[in-house]
């Protein structure tokens, strides 16, 4: 027996796609120190200015925009205690010192405003005497409330790197108990920007205990593992991971301009709350907190809570000031709007009467009893909106293809002209499809629609029934001329599907997509149009997208490793194999059995060995941890016998036969060829001289 094999198998198993972290690592521009007149060159791709057409768009658009309403940047600049130093800064790549007064033609201007307030987050924020926020460092805002005995940190940011500097400010620079230990960490939610840079504050305060939301480590693993490889090229799209910010390019994060660097960690939670009981009270250094479960809105596991001392609500992420997301770009289960409305109906009607201070994971807080009551009916009722007139739209014969456009027409006034309710991060138009896709699927009931060919071959035909490319191409060409850009997508997109070596319709689409994407008010919108015309002019970029840490690889549990094996076989190779194995795992005190037959690798756990079994494999959990971290490998632990299998072991072989990997990379728009690339990086790819600066209050006050 080659023990060497089950090692790969096992190893290149645990190494999941990063998109067990839905984040993209793009940076997050603040002057990292330099002096305000030093110029910084960058070699970066740029896009083509706005179409007259666009221009227009953008214009009327703004017409519609309540721009005398500044309230949202009011709330932001009060109580800066210090903006933040070159050296927490520092981490955080040079981005978006573009953003300035004046609206780039280039950007839908309700996208701008929010580039602008999100930009002018940066540095350490008072909420009230007992409760401050870092802001601007990350895409979250790291919040620390204050104990008897010192601080508890909520949601500890993306990475390692971000967390440690950011509370090493903040510890700097708060009013009172600089040198009082962090006693707690809290996890809002099961995303990685809530937790990941919680190695990050352990290493400063090694005694922290942790609490998380129910559920949260298997959740956290399970939402994001099965289509994992396919998520996370689908991030690269949603973020604009490959593209560096600019007017023409990435402009905003929607949560906050970006997202910082570094290591994605998981610290274990000691507690997870609610696991019995929709609120749970708990105590942490003499503070109280009612934590209330609220999972299943903007995450499977996700909690807020009220702090009864201070009047004080913790928000999570299941409001910012904006629409968020229930169907992410990236892709995830669709989240339910009807239950996300009534979570937040819960929080008005338990904390709501006595409520003064309202903060959370994005954006900045907000402040009184009214302000924080018309904040949280106008976001429980626009979820409750896109969730009931989707319905009653869909009840009316309003199929998915047109429910996106339709509900746009019925938007109430009030919620229409209140900023935290637009669709930076969600739009109205993907969520109104998510609910039409949450209750009646993706299938329209419309015969034509039931059984469409694959893509390449109905491009074909409808390449040849348009009369051919050069037919395709001519009235394109006259559409994008006049602005009408969406058809114009749909016609070129079959040309260069059927053709892809069609460099006129390729470079001509890729227009297109930029033109729509400058007009995009949704962040996702707009990057995933630039990301797809980037890739048609100069191929698959490096998308730099965090990978799976050890730490949160190591958390997986045993069942979803099995689940995420099943879904590497290939079935054709599998087909003419069978085996059926005991896995036992003794510090767990779990057992699984696992079967390949026709085709399929199936699990099951069980109380006790099956005697039909081929072979038993036994391997602790302390084990399997040591193998995600590199520690040991599975020829050592079975030569020291820490690991034992018994029986026929040629399962092991007829594994990696029969396993495959995921290409990382693969095909969204047709890619150009090698010397078509080439040729176009010399247009497309700028050397770009900047300012860079650290003074991030502007006085965006209007576009």
């Amino acid at each position: 027996m080659n023990k060497s094999v089950i090692a790969s198998i096992v190893i290149a198993s645990f190494s999941l796609s990063s998109s067990v972290v839905s984040a993209a690592d793009h940076g997050h521009g603040h002057g990292a120190g330099q002096d305000e007149h030093t110029l910084t060159t960058s070699f970066m791709y740029q896009g083509k200015p706005a179409t007259q057409a666009t221009k227009a768009y953008n214009a009327e658009f703004a017409k519609g925009l309540k721009f005398d309403d500044t309230k949202s940047f009011q709330e932001g600049r009060a109580n800066l205690i210090a903006p933040l130093d070159a050296a927490t800064s520092a981490l955080l790549a040079d981005a978006y010192e573009f953003v300035g007064e004046k609206t780039p033609d280039t950007i839908n201007p309700s996208l701008y405003r929010q580039a602008q307030m999100n930009n002018e987050a940066y540095g350490l924020y008072q909420v009230n005497d007992k409760i401050f926020q870092i802001r601007g460092t990350d895409l979250a805002n790291m919040s620390l409330v204050r104990t008897d005995n010192g601080w508890i940190v909520f949601d500890p940011l993306t990475t390692r790197e971000a967390a440690k500097a950011s509370l090493t400010f903040a510890l700097k620079n708060l009013p009172f108990g600089n040198n009082d230990p962090v006693v707690a960490m809290v996890y809002s939610h099961s995303h990685a920007d809530h937790f990941g840079g919680s190695r990050g504050v352990q290493d400063l305060f090694p005694n922290v205990k942790v609490y998380g939301s129910a559920h949260i480590t298997k959740e956290m693993i399970d939402e994001n593992v099965l289509a994992g490889n396919a998520m996370s090229r689908r991030t690269s799209y949603q973020y604009g991971a490959t593209m560096k910010p600019s007017e023409t390019t990435i402009v905003d994060a929607a949560l906050s301009n970006g997202i910082a660097k570094g290591e994605i960690t998981y610290v274990l939670p000691d507690h997870e709350t609610n696991l019995e009981n929709k609120f749970e009270t708990v105590i942490i250094d003499g503070l109280e907190l009612v934590f209330m479960d609220v999972s299943g809105t903007e995450a499977p596991s996700e909690a807020v809570a009220y702090i009864p001392s201070m009047k004080a609500i913790w928000g999570a992420e299941v409001t910012y000031k904006g629409m968020h997301n229930i169907y992410t770009l990236r892709g995830a289960k669709v989240r339910d709007a009807l239950k996300w409305s009534k979570e937040i109906n819960n929080i008005i009607q338990a904390w709501g009467g006595e409520v003064e201070f309202l903060f959370a994971a994005h954006s900045s807080p907000v402040w009184s009893n009214n302000d924080i009551s018309d904040f949280l009916k106008l976001q429980r009722d626009n979820y409750g909106f896109v969730h009931n007139q989707s319905l009653r739209l869909a009840n009316n014969g309003v199929v998915m293809q047109d429910i996106g456009w339709e509900i746009q027409k019925v938007l109430p006034n009030s919620i229409k002209d209140a900023w935290h309710t637009n669709g930076y991060h969600g739009t109205y138009s993907h969520n109104s499809r998510a609910v039409y896709n949450m209750y009646l699927g993706y299938f329209d009931m419309n015969p034509a629609n039931l059984n469409p060919l694959p893509t390449k071959a109905e491009a074909t035909k409808f390449v040849e029934y348009m009369g051919g490319e050069k037919a395709v191409l001519k009235h394109a060409k006259a559409d994008f001329a006049k602005g009408e850009y969406n058809f114009v997508a749909t016609a070129l997109n079959k040309v260069v599907v059927s053709n892809p070596n069609n460099n006129d319709a390729r470079l001509l689409l890729a227009d297109t997509y930029e033109q729509l994407g400058y007009q995009s008010e949704g962040a996702g919108w707009r990057n995933v149009y630039l990301s797809g015309a980037q890739e048609l002019r100069i191929g698959r970029q490096e998308g730099a997208l965090k990978s799976a840490s050890a730490d949160v690889i190591a958390e997986m549990p045993v069942g979803s490793l099995l689940d995420f094996l099943a879904i590497k076989v290939d079935s054709i190779k599998a087909q003419d194999y069978a085996f059926e194995v005991n896995l036992v795992i003794p510090d767990a005190k779990d057992i699984f059995v696992v079967e390949l037959a026709n085709g399929n690798l199936s699990n099951a756990k069980i109380d006790k060995v099956k005697d039909t079994a081929t072979a038993t494999f036994t391997i602790n959990q302390s084990d399997i941890v040591k193998l995600n971290l590199k520690q040991t490998t599975v020829k050592e632990l079975l030569a020291s016998q820490a690991a034992t299998i018994q029986g026929d072991a040629s399962f092991l072989e007829t594994l990696a036969k029969v396993m495959t990997e995921f290409d990382p990379a693969f095909e969204i728009v047709p890619l150009p060829s090698e010397k078509v690339i080439e040729a176009n990086k010399a247009i497309y790819m700028k050397d770009v001289a900047k300012p860079a600066h650290n003074d991030r209050h502007h006085g965006h006050d209007s576009k």
